[in-house]
């Protein structure tokens, strides 16, 4: 995967998906005072909670308007019924380019020219690249109306190859990287549409994205609102508001707080808005380097598919940070550490504590430790359990009693953690699904933490979580970190790094290529450690 995207490709791209509109009449010219996308008096009900109330909002022709808020504040709420999969409470009114329509009916206008990449990325992970972007811009067909997959095989690869990304478009997406999939889904997003006058929404495209990545994605939102297309984007991530936004939007308990300029705010305030409170936004935990503690997992001689010989030790109480480029190895060592993916080669090894060094393979299976996985809807979440199975299923052993599982000890757990995480529920027995993604990944943390684990794994622990649940996260680990957890993270977002860990390990090429440890831990000093890597 490469690391720029080239300024003639990107033009290339958006010449070819985002056209003049010329050819098609049904769509009305843009008058620059009539806003694309007009809503009024937008609200969702849904049993025992009230998640949008009365949201007025418009998004002007060619901006990029950011929608922010705190999980469970409406935003993802809000771009379901933009997208038909809820209907909105009686009341609601929709404006596409100052032409009426109903939320709610798919073959509308609004609905035909406003595309989305959802959280979920809304691809289907058993195809492939060639299937996933042909179910959203259709299949070429040839002789007797057969499907000609060599050319859509070339379409394709030429539209994901513009977006600087090389990638085996034959391979099923459940076998793709986090970024891989998101690659595929603005791709199949902006795939066949052929009006610059439409409306674009990303909702939380970047959420597992590392930094080379997000500037990518950013070089092709600016390129969408050059060819007059406008955007809604909503992100946890406030340096991209303010590299890429126009206007910002902050939702709180389903409202809308306030609408500004982003020339008007900073991060801190634009966290205060989020919030309703103060809120320091660039938190840091500031742990001192564990010095004399016992290690309670060491790595010697590691191997995986892009892991090479990989040493390291991790001691009690400490919060150990992995760092890396797409293709370094450092998402991969969450995994291969958790069990969840194979070990390469049988040289490797594992010591517990202080016992006597294991094969890898062995001491890893048998340990599973805990793991937070990066993507969570596909790697964690059970979508037809409760938020009660969801925190439980690791530690049901604990409720047992003669007559089988203890209703009552069960509840009270369940709701001690939802206290602790200050997750957004109306009830433990709601369906996970009914939660936002920020409160899902609360979820799985404390199914992992509630096991009382030695040695924790993070694989991008605040990934589409806000600001202020960020804090909280970060609080909460700092919190078993003093009581003597070991942690492990692994992120693409270095603000995690930088908030937790007392030790970073490099990684470039499979290989640690440098240590920064206390005071050294900056920004700066971790991107030019990964730069510097992959020279």
């Amino acid at each position: 995967m490469t690391s720029d995207l080239p300024g003639e490709a990107t033009a290339d791209l958006l010449r070819g998906a985002l056209a003049t509109g010329e050819s098609d009449p049904g769509i009305p010219a843009i008058d620059p005072s009539v806003p694309v996308l007009s809503l009024r008096n937008v609200s969702k009900s849904f049993p025992g909670t009230r998640a949008l109330k009365g949201i007025d909002l418009d998004i002007e022709a060619g901006e990029v308007h950011a929608l922010v808020g705190q999980n469970g504040s409406g935003k993802s709420t809000l771009i379901k019924v933009l997208a038909g999969y809820h209907a909105p409470d009686p009341g609601a009114e929709a404006w596409f380019n100052g032409e009426q329509f109903h939320l709610g009916h798919r073959d509308e206008l609004g609905f035909t020219h406003i595309r989305f990449v959802h959280q979920d990325l809304g691809l289907i992970l058993e195809m492939n690249a060639v299937e996933n972007l042909a179910l959203t811009a259709g299949f070429s067909t040839g002789v007797g109306g057969r499907v000609d997959w060599r050319e859509q095989r070339r379409r394709t690869e030429e539209t994901i190859g513009r977006l600087g990304v090389d990638l085996d478009v034959s391979r099923p997406l459940a076998e793709a990287t986090p970024v891989e999939r998101t690659i595929v889904a603005i791709a199949a997003a902006l795939t066949g549409w052929e009006s610059g006058r439409g409306l674009l929404v990303l909702d939380e495209p970047t959420a597992v994205l590392p930094h080379t990545e997000v500037g990518r994605l950013l070089d092709i939102v600016r390129g969408v609102k050059e060819m007059g297309a406008s955007v809604l984007y909503v992100s946890h991530r406030l340096d991209e508001i303010f590299a890429i936004a126009d206007r910002v939007t902050v939702l709180r308990d389903g409202r809308i707080a306030a609408t500004r300029n982003a020339a008007e705010l900073n991060t801190q305030s634009l966290a205060e808005l989020m919030v309703g409170d103060r809120v320091d936004a660039a938190f840091r935990l500031g742990r001192p380097p564990v010095a004399d503690a016992p290690p309670v997992l060491s790595v010697r001689n590691l191997f995986g598919d892009q892991v090479e010989a990989l040493d390291l030790a991790v001691h009690q109480g400490e919060i150990l940070g992995i760092a890396g480029f797409a293709g370094s190895g450092a998402d991969e060592v969450a995994y291969l550490l958790a069990g969840a993916r194979p070990i390469s080669g049988d040289q490797g090894e594992v010591r517990i504590g202080t016992g006597d060094w294991e094969p890898a393979t062995a001491a890893l299976t048998r340990e599973r430790m805990p793991l937070v996985p990066a993507d969570r809807s596909g790697e964690a979440v059970i979508a037809d359990f409760s938020v009660a199975d969801n925190l439980t299923m690791r530690v049901l052993d604990r409720f047992q009693s003669m007559l089988g599982i203890s209703a009552g000890k069960e509840r009270a757990f369940v709701n001690e953690w939802i206290r602790q995480l200050e997750i957004k529920v109306s009830s433990p027995d709601a369906s996970i699904m009914s939660l936002s993604g920020g409160n899902q990944q609360k979820v799985i943390m404390g199914r992992c933490l509630a096991s009382d684990p030695s040695v924790v794994i993070l694989a991008e622990p605040t990934a589409g979580v806000d600001v202020g649940t960020r804090q909280a996260i970060y609080e909460l680990i700092g919190q078993l970190a003093d009581d003597g957890l070991a942690v492990i993270v692994t992120s693409t977002d270095t603000t995690d790094l930088l908030a937790l860990c007392s030790r970073v390990l490099v990684l470039a090429g499979g290989s640690v290529v440098e240590e920064l440890v206390g005071d050294q831990i900056s920004d700066h000093a971790l991107l030019a450690a990964m730069e510097a890597g992959i020279k």
